[in-house]
């Protein structure tokens, strides 16, 4: 594509020209250390690196023209914009086709419940008869293909470049998680989202924000002009807060929830451990709905998940079947197994709310002791870990603190943070450091009608240690660790 056509899709402020502008752009890149020959190079400025300063290096390796805020020292043809984050997204759909004008796409926001309300979403489009793509911290699927991603919301290039394959395989209908970083560094620029969610806000990421008010208005930030509907929690403050903004601006803005009056609503006619029967009111119809996974929580993945599908052009068969379709996420409230009469469940519960409500979910049904094994991440919001700590402390019977993922932390000083706020509330727990010892300690701990939930890493692949991944699931080791005990009960 000619450099001039893609500049016709972003405001500049300057052109600084060494020589022809007309120039053929093969590639879109932001890391100046790879090879791209034909590239147009992006400077991006982050909170550690500014690759302003790396300029001249993209264009030795074959950059042939650059996108910045500001003036560098390079011999090739410069274009000055305000904001090179904003254009990067602009440019990048320009780039690739600009396919999420001709995809229905929904994108959901908010600390807890995106991806559980986004596989939902899928499965009900899949009983309507669409073609699907989903985008979320479990990865990239579409079709046949299946690809992991290091980040909930992809880069921008990667991204449009997905959506433009996406479109090419024939898929229709893409949902995707949105994250609060994807929204404070404009990643979604240059999507067209026919429909927003939001599911919750509760404290997380504050290493990064700081101050739950930056956190609160990255995650707005999806609910502009440029989102057609808006589907918000109206139980939640924020949810509420959402709507109002865009009531004043005209926009059409639906809410679901169970407390407060909503244009979309559940009765709980069952619940157990292994699911939840509920009618769902979406605006005066009525949909029965056996939701394959516990908790009131999933009541409202259902309801978003519900509501977007019907916004979507769904009908109420597609929305029961799709719900009733979806047994379960990886490591969002998953069974396990059982053990000696206990059930043992995996969860990604990993902020103080997320944890909570997992552990007053199984607290319901548990006719035993519950019973925790979690930790915290390292290099995170450290405020959270005595409030995890506490929270755990009031919620469970006895705990297993251990490791989560420490990155270039200490375990124990980690730990050490939990035990804190754990304290103040009990001495029913024991530390042990190493993940799979503790997963083991927990089980030859139960007894019958017992209830274990391993908190914090859900389905993650991986352990990070002093920045290396280490192979590991929770559900994975402690499968392996109930065959051994199987096997030594059978000797």
């Amino acid at each position: 594509m000619r450099l001039l056509k893609i500049l016709e899709g972003i405001r500049i402020e300057e052109k600084i020209a060494a020589n022809d502008f007309d120039c053929e752009i093969v590639g879109l890149h932001t890391d100046s250390r790879k090879k791209m020959l034909g590239g147009l190079f992006i400077c991006l400025e982050g909170g550690k690196t500014d690759s302003h300063l790396c300029a001249a290096e993209a264009v030795k390796n074959g950059a042939v023209a650059i996108i910045a805020e500001k003036k560098t020292a390079v011999s090739v043809p410069q274009i000055i914009v305000k904001d090179t984050r904003q254009a990067l997204g602009e440019i990048a759909s320009f780039f690739y086709g600009e396919p999420s004008k001709s995809l229905k796409m929904v994108g959901i926001t908010g600390t807890n419940g995106k991806t559980t309300t986004s596989y939902m979403i899928a499965e009900i489009w899949k009983k309507a008869g669409k073609k699907v793509g989903v985008i979320g911290t479990l990865g990239i699927s579409y079709g046949n293909k299946k690809i992991k991603t290091e980040l909930t919301t992809p880069d921008p290039i990667f991204l449009q470049k997905t959506l433009s394959d996406m479109l090419y395989c024939g898929v229709e209908y893409v949902v995707m998680e949105v994250s609060a970083h994807a929204l404070y560094y404009k990643k979604v620029a240059g999507i067209s989202f026919a429909v927003g969610i939001f599911t919750n806000l509760t404290q997380d990421h504050l290493d990064f924000f700081e101050k739950m008010s930056a956190y609160k208005a990255a995650k707005t930030k999806l609910f502009g002009e440029e989102c057609k509907i808006a589907i918000l929690n109206g139980d939640d403050e924020t949810g509420r807060e959402i709507g109002k903004m865009r009531e004043t601006m005209g926009l059409k803005t639906l809410y679901y929830g169970m407390d407060t009056p909503s244009d979309t609503f559940a009765v709980i006619t069952d619940e157990g451990l292994y699911g939840t029967e509920c009618v769902l009111n979406l605006q005066d119809e009525l949909c029965r709905a056996s939701i394959g996974m516990i908790g009131k929580h999933n009541v409202y993945n259902a309801l978003a998940a519900a509501t977007c599908a019907v916004e979507t052009g769904c009908d109420l068969t597609a929305v029961s079947q799709g719900i009733a379709a979806l047994k379960g996420v990886d490591g969002r409230l998953q069974r396990v197994d059982s053990l000696h009469g206990a059930e043992i469940y995996v969860d990604f519960a990993h902020t103080p709310d997320g944890i909570e409500k997992s552990l007053e979910t199984l607290k319901k049904h548990c006719k035993g002791r519950l019973i925790c094994v979690f930790g915290c991440g390292g290099n995170r919001d450290k405020s959270k870990r005595p409030i995890m700590g506490e929270t755990v402390a009031k919620k469970s019977d006895f705990s297993v603190i251990t490791s989560d993922n420490p990155r270039y932390e200490d375990p124990l000083d980690i730990i050490a943070g939990i035990e804190k706020g754990y304290r103040r509330f009990s001495a029913r727990y024991v530390v042990v450091p190493d993940r799979a010892v503790a997963l083991d300690y927990a089980l030859d701990f139960l007894r019958k009608n017992d209830v274990l939930l391993v908190a914090g890493k859900g389905g993650e692949e991986y352990q990070e240690i002093m920045g290396i991944k280490h192979a590991f699931n929770d559900h994975t080791v402690l499968t392996k660790l109930l065959e051994q005990k199987s096997k030594k009960s059978a000797d």
